[in-house]
């Protein structure tokens, strides 16, 4: 894959390795932070499970899983062969 440069020739900020990781730090400590805060925080849940403790966040991963599944299994279905644009 090739890395798109700057005019100074090196890797944009969002492309390089080290950036990636801390941003992924980054997501993962707010993700916790966001979980941790249900403790001290009253949830007032409409439903009973979404009472449960980190019933959001499990959600939305869930959520988010169930979507990246569809996609693939959608993408069986409807993808062409790689030489579909050469016979015609």
């Amino acid at each position: 894959m090739q890395v798109p440069d700057l005019v100074d020739g090196k890797p944009h900020w969002l492309v390089r390795p080290d950036t990636i990781r801390k941003l992924w730090w980054g997501f993962g400590v707010i993700l916790a932070l966001t979980v941790a805060a249900q403790f001290v925080v009253d949830v007032h849940d409409y439903f009973t499970v979404d009472g449960w403790f980190a019933f959001y966040a499990i959600f939305g991963f869930v959520s988010c899983l169930a979507m990246v599944v569809f996609a693939k299994v959608l993408g069986m279905f409807l993808k062409r062969p790689d030489t579909y644009y050469d016979e015609h």
